[in-house]
């Protein structure tokens, strides 16, 4: 079968369930992983085949994404600012929008990196996409993850060492947490702490796409209704001992909750609070200063 023949089919099966832009964006990243061709190759020889034993191969990836499983998941890997991470069902899919909280980071403290060493925790780490983006683009920080579960630890060490990269990884319920000087592996002051923890209340599960609901971790994805801050109660607590003088504490939010965090952390005495949307224009990220 000629791959552009496929390639009318593939799209096709999934329209229903993805707009065409997307279903085409999932079949050239199939083509370039699974046959190592671009869509230059495929446009500039168009009567390229796919033998019987590849269509198989197609046709087992296709099927589970008809069931909207994530096509990272089926590929085992993805792309975060800049570097491949291999993603699995412990871990969530990381997102464009946790880019921006790197971007941000990176461009605050690119030029102070020059001149002094970093010390960064990441808390609730998953693949380590936040952790292991700093620790590759500022070389001379020491960077520190937590993560409550030890299967999302065993992927994010194998991504920071597939992105020859140092991070101290840590096993950790952070809830249960006195202080962070008490963690084991932790007997340090910390430049700046980040964190993308649980944040989407259950009355938001509506709002969630099935894909992400049926297949990505839960447990680093919601929390009660009543207590939504939960982790950001209890880490902010953890920073204003943890932190050095003037440290940064940075965190990915719901994007309903924008001004319920200022409050927390202005309640929390925090200084220079800011508040700042993501590319769709949803408040999603916020700075602040011990």
């Amino acid at each position: 079968m000629k791959i552009k023949e496929y390639r009318a089919h593939f799209i096709q099966e999934l329209t229903p369930l993805y707009d065409a832009g997307e279903a085409e964006s999932f079949f050239y990243l199939i083509l370039e992983e699974k046959q190592q061709l671009k869509r230059i190759d495929l446009a500039l020889h168009p009567d390229l085949v796919f033998s019987a034993s590849e269509v198989a191969v197609w046709n087992s990836i296709l099927a589970p994404l008809i069931q909207e499983i994530p096509i990272q998941y089926l590929l085992g890997k993805t792309s975060f600012y800049g570097l491949d991470f291999s993603v699995n069902e412990h871990v969530l899919i990381p997102r464009p929008e946790t880019e921006e909280l790197v971007d941000w980071m990176l461009s605050d403290h690119r030029k102070t990196q020059l001149s002094t060493t970093l010390k960064i925790l990441d808390i609730g780490t998953g693949s380590g996409c936040i952790a292991i983006s700093l620790a590759k683009n500022l070389p001379n920080a020491t960077v520190f993850a937590i993560d409550v579960s030890e299967k999302a630890l065993a992927t994010a060490k194998k991504n920071a060492a597939n992105n020859t990269v140092n991070v101290n990884f840590i096993h950790q319920n952070i809830l249960e947490a006195v202080t962070l000087s008490a963690v084991e592996g932790i007997n340090e002051q910390f430049d700046i702490i980040v964190s993308n923890p649980p944040y989407v209340r259950n009355l938001e599960k509506e709002e969630i796409k099935k894909n992400v609901l049926d297949n990505e971790p839960h447990l680093a994805l919601f929390v009660e209704d009543d207590d939504a801050l939960i982790f950001y109660k209890k880490i902010a607590e953890l920073a204003l001992e943890n932190l050095t003088e003037s440290g940064l504490l940075y965190f990915e939010i719901n994007q309903y909750l924008g001004a319920a965090m200022i409050n927390l952390l202005q309640q929390m005495h925090f200084k220079n609070i800011e508040l700042r949307k993501d590319i769709y224009g949803n408040d999603r990220m916020i700075k602040c200063t011990r």
